[in-house]
Formats: C-alpha cells, structure tokens, sequence
C-alpha cells in the first residue's frame, strides 16, 4: 500500500504521462475522483490520495489543523511521486491545499485546476458549514451522510439517483472518519483566507465553476480569476457543488480541455 508521509495514495493510468494530482474535498477520499479518473488516466500520470484523518490515510490529526498542514501534505505527495512538480487539480478543501501550497512553494506546482473554489471565507457557505455541523453534533453521522447530498448535488439529480445514494450511504457510514475529524477540517477551511495575496500567485491557473453549485457560489470563482495574473474561468451551467461526479463527462470533457489546450 504506497503511503506519502501517512497519506495513503494511489496511481492511474500512464507511468509516462505528465503527473496530475487530484485532491478531493472535505471528505477527503480520493475515491471521490472515480467518475474523472479513466479519461484523465488515459493522459496522464493519475495519482489520488486520501486527506489526513480521513479514509486510509493516517487517521491522527494535531489539535488545530490548518490549511497550510494540508499544503504540506500535497507537497508531501509530490515528493513522494519523485517528481519536481506536479498538475494538481482540488474540489473545495483539495483547491484551498493547491492555492497554499502554490502560494508556500509555486516552483512544485505545474498548473492548478481550482474546482468550486474559493479564496476567502464566504457568508454563504458559512452558514451550510453552520448548518452540516449542527446535523452531525445533535444528529449524528448518519444524519449528516444522509443529508450531503443536498449540499452537494442538484435537485433533480439526487430524485433521479437516490437508490444510489442509499446504497452508497452504508458504507460512507462504516468509513466515517469521526465527529472530531470533520469539526476540525471545517474550522481550517472556515478560517482559509488568502483573498489579499491572489495577486502572489504566480501558477497558471484555471477557477472551474459550476453555475448552480448551491454550497460555494460560483462568485467565488469569479473572485479566483479576476486575482490571480492570467487566470481563466472556466464555467459549467450545470452539476451542483459535485459537478465532476453529477456531469462527469462534460466535466472530463471540460478539464481535458483546459489541460491539454485542445
């Protein structure tokens, strides 16, 4: 089982390929990226990797975790592929590790795809932060699992797909990384706030968005590309908070795109 530093981490597709590294989002699985890695493995070096604290990674946090801990993660995990830098592309709490870590060391990091993303607290996503730890604190995990995908995934989407949901629900139970893990991830991203040195940022850089994402307004994406020199928005209409599993072949589709300049 390859580990980098405690995380847990795996490789797709061409040994030979440039490295692109996904990073997820509060859950912290890699397992998220299932729906994007086969057409990204078929152009690069694929590699996923679970978050400290959650999935198979090395479950023990520090008391105060912060987003720069999750940057040295990341880098951690591009020094374990033996590379100079890596593509990394994160989902929420996987992009705020990609901007700190292309803030603490840019030379590591190739380009970055910034997914539903933001640079600063958002009083919007406050309040579903608010909202999601009320459910796990007085309702329990179950609860809170069962209540993601509101969060997450188009109205219409969740009606059409709520058998698979259900059936993904027992495991996400079983795998739970612990009340104290979530409460500890959200307060760091709550706390994520590097509105004012955008303009440090010196990674190419794509803000992918998706219009209805109902979690992380799509204005804070808009905020990512009009701070950082030379970035690009790139805009979905449709997929919700989870857009890359929701419409993952327009999502596939959009990214290879971005990355191979097609």
């Amino acid at each position: 089982m390859p580990m980098a530093g405690g995380l847990y981490f795996e490789e797709h597709g061409r040994a030979d390929g440039p490295p692109l590294i996904l990073s997820a989002g509060l859950g912290g699985s890699g397992q998220y990226w299932a729906p994007n890695i086969p057409s990204l493995a078929e152009h690069f070096r694929v590699v996923t990797y679970d978050h400290r604290g959650t999935g198979r990674s090395d479950r023990t946090l520090p008391e105060t975790v912060t987003v720069d801990q999750m940057a040295d993660d990341l880098l951690n995990v591009i020094d374990a592929l033996g590379v100079e830098s890596a593509a990394v592309m994160g989902h929420a709490a996987g992009e705020v590790a990609s901007l700190a870590a292309s803030l603490k060391a840019p030379a590591r990091i190739a380009f970055q795809v910034l997914v539903n993303a933001w640079s600063k607290p958002d009083p919007h996503f406050a309040r579903c932060f608010d909202a999601r730890l009320a459910l796990l604190r007085h309702a329990g995990p179950r609860a809170y699992l069962a209540a993601q995908p509101i969060f997450l995934f188009p109205a219409t989407w969740i009606s059409e797909h709520s058998a698979v949901l259900d059936a993904e629900l027992i495991g996400q139970v079983e795998q739970f990384a612990g009340v104290e893990t979530y409460e500890k991830r959200i307060a760091a991203l709550s706390a994520f706030d590097v509105d004012a040195r955008l303009g440090d940022v010196t990674v190419p850089t794509v803000a992918l968005a998706a219009a209805d994402d109902m979690l992380v307004p799509s204005t804070c994406s808009e905020r990512l590309a009009d701070g950082i020199p030379g970035a690009e928005l790139a805009m979905m209409r449709w997929g919700g908070h989870g857009c890359n599993v929701t419409a993952a072949e327009s999502f596939n589709q959009l990214v290879l795109e971005i990355t191979l300049g097609d």
